[in-house]
C-alpha cells in the first residue's frame, strides 16, 4: 500500500455548477431504477391490493375493513403505508381513475415509489458527502449497483410498502452518519430523529420493528467511557421517541381491534427461528454473486482496520445494515419470490461496499489497483448476467399479479351470481385482494389475514377445526382454491366438498364449487355454459398478460 492520502473531504466545485454533480448523482441511478421497473409493466403483487382495499374503505369513512359492512380487522400490517394510500385517495390521486392512460392504482403507488428511490440516492449522496472526497462518484456507483438489482425495483414498484421501508432505514444510516461526523451523535435531536424513523418502520413492517435498536446498538458501538451519562441519556430520549408513535397505534389497535398483534401476524405464525434461519443471509449473497459480495467484504474489513474518517461512518452504516440482516434471517421464510423482505439490505450493502472500495482503491500501489479493478470488473459480469436472468424470468411470470384475482375470483364469481339472480353471497378464497376490490359478493379469506377466526386455526395449524368452521359455520355460497391451499387445508378432498357443494369448472388449476342447496333446477348448467363462455376466456386473457392493467377504477 501507498501512503494515505488526506481524508479532508472536499466540498467540491463552487458557484452555479454545484448543483449539476449531486444531481446527477441522485437522477441518474433514480432514472435506472424506473427504466428498470418498466420492464415489469404495470403488475401490482395482489397482497398488494389489500391494503389498497383497506385504503378505500378507511378513506370513504367505512372504517378499517377489508370491504364495507364488514367487521373491522386488521387485515393489513403496514399502516404507515396504508396511511400514504388514504391520502392519496383524499387527494384524488388513487383509487379514482387515470393518469394519462394509466390507471391510478398502478401509477400513483409506482410513483411514490420511485420517489421513495430518490430519497435513497439522495441519502447516498448525503452520506458520501461526509465520509468520501468522491461523493458524486460513490452515489453513483452505489445507486447504479442498486437500480441493478431485481429483487429491490420489483418489490419497491410492486404496490407494497417496500419503497417506503427503505427510505426509512437509509434515512437512519444518514442521521447516524451526520450526526457522528459533527461530534453530535449523543445530541437529542439526533436521538429523537432516529427513534422517529425507527417507528415510521416499525409502522411500515412489522419486521420494521428491529431498527429500534439501530441508535442505542450505535451509541454502544462508539462509546467513549466519559460519555457514558450523555450516552444513557440520549438512549432514554430515543426510546421515548420511537415509543409515543408505536405506542400510540398500539392503543388504537387496542380500542378498534381488541389485539396487540395485526390479524395477519396470527394468520402467517411467525415461529421462533431455528439455528439453521441464521444462515438465510447466505441465500442473498447466492443472489446477488459470492465473488461481488466477497470483493465487498474484502474492502469494508480493510477499510475498517486502519483509523479514518470513513471508519466510524462504516460502522454506523453496519448496524442497520446487520439489522437487515438480520430481521431477513428470522422472519419466517417467504413464499413469493425475490426475497421481498431483503429490500433494505440492497441499497445499505450497495452503499457500504462502494465507500469502502473508492477509499481503498486510491490508497493501493498500481498493481493493486489494477488487481481490484479487473476483480471488480469480472464480479461486475458474473453477477449482471445472473441478476438479468434473475429479472427475465420473474418478468415472465410474476408473482401473484392483482389482475389476475381481480379476474378470479372477483369478477368471475360477480358473473355466476349473476347467473343465478343473486343479490349477495359470500365466497371463501385463499387470494383476496383484488377480489376486495371487485367483488358485489362478501369475500372470505381462507387464509386467514383479514379474518380472525380463519387466522386462530392457522395459527393452531388446525386444519380440520378450519374445514369444520367452513363448512359447519361460514357455509359460503362460492368456494374457490388452488394448488398449495388445496393442499395445507383439504378442503376438496373433505367429503362435505362433495355433498354440500357442486363444482362449476377447473380451469389453470384454480376450482370453483357452488353451494347446491341454493340452485335450482338447470341453474348449475348455466353456470357451466357461463364458465365455459365467459368466465373461462376471461381469465386465460388474464393470465397471459400478467403485466397489464385491467381497468382504470377497480368496482
Amino acid at each position: 500500500m501507498t501512503h494515505a492520502v488526506d481524508d479532508d473531504i472536499s466540498d467540491g466545485p463552487s458557484g452555479r455548477a454545484a448543483w449539476l454533480g449531486p444531481f446527477a448523482a441522485v437522477t441518474v441511478p433514480t432514472g435506472l431504477t424506473g427504466l428498470h421497473a418498466i420492464a415489469y409493466g404495470r403488475w401490482i403483487v395482489d397482497d398488494a391490493a389489500i391494503t389498497f382495499a383497506y385504503a378505500r374503505s378507511v378513506a370513504t369513512g367505512a372504517g378499517p375493513v377489508l370491504q364495507a359492512g364488514v367487521e373491522a380487522v386488521e387485515g393489513y400490517s403496514n399502516p404507515a403505508w396504508l396511511a400514504v394510500l388514504v391520502v392519496g385517495r383524499w387527494l384524488g390521486l388513487f383509487d379514482h381513475g387515470a393518469w394519462f392512460g394509466v390507471p391510478d392504482w398502478v401509477a400513483f403507488p409506482k410513483v411514490v415509489a420511485l420517489a421513495c428511490v430518490a430519497g435513497v440516492f439522495a441519502g447516498f449522496y448525503v452520506i458520501a458527502r461526509a465520509l468520501s472526497a468522491r461523493p458524486v462518484l460513490v452515489t453513483l456507483v452505489a445507486g447504479t449497483v442498486t437500480a441493478l438489482v431485481p429483487s429491490f425495483v420489483i418489490w419497491c414498484f410492486s404496490g407494497m410498502e417496500n419503497p417506503l421501508l427503505a427510505v426509512t432505514v437509509v434515512g437512519v444510516g444518514v442521521v447516524l452518519v451526520r450526526a457522528e461526523t459533527v461530534g453530535r451523535l449523543l445530541a437529542t435531536p439526533t436521538a429523537v430523529g432516529c427513534g422517529l424513523l425507527a417507528a415510521v418502520a416499525a409502522l411500515t413492517r412489522p419486521d420494521g420493528l428491529v431498527y429500534a435498536g439501530a441508535y442505542p446498538i450505535a451509541v454502544l458501538v462508539l462509546l467513549r467511557q466519559e460519555a457514558f451519562a450523555r450516552a444513557i441519556t440520549a438512549a432514554a430520549v430515543n426510546v421515548v421517541a420511537f415509543a409515543v408513535p408505536v405506542g400510540a397505534y398500539l392503543a388504537y389497535r387496542l380500542a378498534t381491534f381488541g389485539a396487540y398483534l395485526p390479524n395477519t401476524a396470527l394468520a402467517k405464525s411467525q415461529a421462533v427461528p431455528a439455528p439453521a434461519d441464521l444462515a438465510r443471509p447466505g441465500e442473498l449473497v447466492a443472489y446477488l454473486g459470492w465473488l461481488t459480495v466477497l470483493l465487498a467484504a474484502v474492502c469494508v474489513g480493510a477499510a475498517l482496520a486502519r483509523p479514518s474518517r470513513l471508519r466510524r461512518g462504516l460502522i454506523l452504516l453496519l448496524v442497520p445494515l446487520g439489522l437487515a440482516l438480520a430481521a431477513f434471517a428470522v422472519l419466517t421464510e417467504d413464499w413469493m419470490e425475490q426475497y421481498r423482505f431483503a429490500t433494505p439490505v440492497w441499497p445499505l450493502g450497495a452503499l457500504v461496499g462502494t465507500l469502502a472500495a473508492a477509499h481503498l482503491l486510491p490508497r493501493l500501489a498500481v498493481r493493486g489497483r489494477i488487481t481490484l479493478t479487473l476483480v471488480a470488473v469480472l464480479s461486475a459480469v458474473l453477477s449482471a448476467a445472473v441478476l438479468a436472468e434473475q429479472a427475465r424470468v420473474f418478468r415472465a411470470d410474476p408473482t401473484v399479479p392483482l389482475c389476475v384475482v381481480v379476474q378470479h375470483p372477483g369478477r368471475d364469481f360477480n358473473v355466476y351470481a349473476d347467473t343465478l339472480g343473486l343479490p349477495g353471497g359470500t365466497v371463501l378464497a385463499p387470494d383476496i385482494g383484488g377480489a376486495a376490490l371487485t367483488s358485489r359478493l362478501q369475500v372470505v379469506d381462507l387464509v386467514g389475514l383479514a379474518d380472525p377466526r380463519m387466522a386462530r386455526y392457522w395459527r393452531a395449524k388446525d386444519m380440520p377445526g378450519l374445514r369444520d368452521h367452513v363448512f359447519g359455520t361460514v357455509r359460503p355460497t362460492f368456494i374457490t382454491s388452488h394448488g398449495n391451499w388445496s393442499i395445507r387445508t383439504g378442503l376438496p378432498d373433505d367429503p362435505r366438498m362433495a355433498a354440500d357443494y357442486a363444482e362449476i369448472t377447473t380451469l389453470n388449476a384454480k376450482t370453483a364449487w357452488v353451494r347446491r342447496e341454493i340452485l335450482r333446477p338447470g341453474q348449475l348448467e348455466a353456470l357451466q355454459r357461463a364458465a365455459a363462455e365467459v368466465v373461462d376466456p376471461a381469465e386465460n386473457q388474464a393470465r397471459v398478460a400478467p403485466r397489464r392493467s385491467c381497468g382504470d377504477v377497480l368496482k
